[in-house]
């Protein structure tokens, strides 16, 4: 398939939050997809646009923020994503001062991350919409969420507390749904930048190399771009950044995507147990989970144990954890609270989407490093993924490994063997053979334990509606034209 980069790429949205648009070339039915490996000839790309100060063309706001809030009261008992985790037996086992993942550091490359009492160790790393540091603005209501997951302090008001409350966060606002390029022609045609949005690949890509520049020890990418299988992804250099990531011992997890008409992503593929077989059946590509060579693509679940009706399937889903009815920070400037929900009053929406699913996997990144400073970022991904929850017939397209264990994740040893191979064997466990619950948690005693096994397969347990608020990892828009881009090599 192609994967022509020029000096085009595609733009990004908050879908599902302000609306969503089809994106350009869409392929064929026909067409054969292979594992993409990308040979960094592309990266020198983004080397020159990560060094930049400001956004690549001058930006202006265009719409209002997205306004979020708290549905009901504020909640005394853990969010249900949050205590399947059993957080605090985690903790427990790592015996060291850093078994919070203080020492990391975790970019958040997204809408920005608002400033909140209970994210006190918040680095700016620039802005690729605005004139700010990544700490000013998140106008679109999606960075500040994903980084309250990840590490968002304790309060004696609530429950909620982040996966790794002392890990480093550091925000980079690669893209915005309320800005657009000054002078944009816009328009819906292939070739034009969308109407709204501003960010685009080679933003992504730059953000990506700028986060390793930074000392970034784990990435999370809460976005996505769909094509049909055929179609040109227009991604080399963004998947010359994540293998660079990689090579330079950044743990990279991103979101795996959501099923929706309004953004590219529209066409579910099918279901394979064997993801060495099924690249080929591939029928919408999403980018970047796509490059699972040098990234962890996390899947969203339903609290029933079965895959989120919104969730997209692929051969590059590598793990899963909850993705719905989200609980996490206020993002609104001078926020101190909680939000559960878009909108207010009776307009409001629960907060859902595979974007929030991955951020819950970055803070078990974060977890591991801290326990294991020598690994490799290979060996974090792989322990992560050996330790999952296995579906009732071992790995398959909708939630790779299966839904994380924290605790089996920093307890459970593996022979090095296992911990560096490009494609761990995973065990297959037998005798699930419907959706089932998950267990509530509790506080382990004696020696460390397996996975608790999670059966998975069956019918999948659909939401009541696709119209679920913040369903996105955040789709990308059009193609821009080739005079809209930055010359990156001036």
């Amino acid at each position: 398939m192609s994967r022509r980069p020029g000096n085009w790429a595609r733009t990004l949205c908050a879908a599902a939050v302000l609306g969503g648009a089809l994106l350009g070339p869409q392929g064929t039915a026909e067409a054969t997809v292979t594992q993409p490996d990308p040979d960094l000839s592309h990266l020198g790309e983004a080397q020159a646009l990560a060094g930049k100060p400001a956004p690549p063309v001058p930006t202006q706001k265009n719409a209002l923020c997205v306004e979020q809030s708290l549905k009901g009261d504020t909640p005394r008992d853990e969010p249900v994503a949050q205590k399947v985790l059993d957080l605090p037996a985690a903790w427990q086992a790592n015996p060291g001062p850093n078994r919070k993942g203080a020492g990391q550091k975790v970019a958040v490359i997204d809408t920005g991350v608002n400033r909140h009492p209970r994210l006190p160790n918040l680095q700016g790393g620039g802005d690729f919409v605005s004139d700010g540091d990544g700490t000013t603005e998140d106008c679109d209501g999606h960075g500040t969420l994903v980084a309250g997951i990840i590490a968002a302090q304790p309060s004696s008001d609530d429950a909620f507390v982040g996966v790794a409350p002392d890990a480093e966060i550091l925000s980079i606002r690669q893209l915005s749904d309320a800005y657009k390029a000054k002078d944009s022609t816009g328009g819906d045609t292939p070739g034009s930048m969308s109407k709204s949005g501003y960010g685009n690949m080679q933003t992504l890509a730059a953000a990506v190399v700028r986060a390793v520049n930074m000392g970034a020890t784990v990435i999370n990418i809460s976005e996505d771009a769909c094509t049909g299988a055929g179609g040109d992804t227009a991604d080399a250099s963004l998947g010359d950044a994540v293998r660079f990531a990689f090579e330079q011992n950044v743990v990279v997890v991103v979101a795996a995507g959501n099923l929706d008409q309004a953004n590219g992503c529209g066409t579910q593929n099918d279901q394979f147990s064997n993801s060495k077989t099924s690249w080929d059946k591939v029928k919408t590509i999403s980018s970047p989970a796509w490059f699972s060579k040098y990234v962890l693509s996390v899947a969203s679940v339903d609290p029933s144990g079965g895959p989120s009706s919104f969730s997209l399937y692929g051969p590059w889903v590598g793990v899963a954890a909850i993705g719905t009815n989200i609980i996490s920070l206020d993002s609104k400037p001078g926020g101190t609270g909680l939000v559960n929900a878009t909108g207010i009053d009776s307009g409001q929406k629960a907060i859902n989407g595979t974007s929030f699913a991955a951020p819950y996997v970055a803070g078990l990144a974060a977890l591991v490093r801290a326990k294991y400073p020598d690994w490799t970022a290979r060996q974090v991904m792989n322990q992560i993924m050996l330790t999952a929850h296995q579906p009732g017939t071992g790995r398959d397209d909708r939630l790779g490994a299966g839904l994380i264990d924290p605790v089996a994740a920093l307890t459970t040893q593996f022979p090095a063997s296992a911990l560096g191979a490009e494609t761990p064997e995973l065990p297959i466990h037998v005798g699930a053979a419907k959706p089932q619950a998950f267990p509530t948690p509790r506080k382990p005693s004696g020696p460390p334990r397996l996975p608790r096994l999670v059966a998975t397969v069956g019918t999948l347990v659909c939401l009541s509606a696709l119209g679920i608020g913040l369903a996105v990892s955040i789709p990308f828009r059009r193609r821009r034209r080739d005079d809209e881009l930055p010359d990156l090599d001036s």
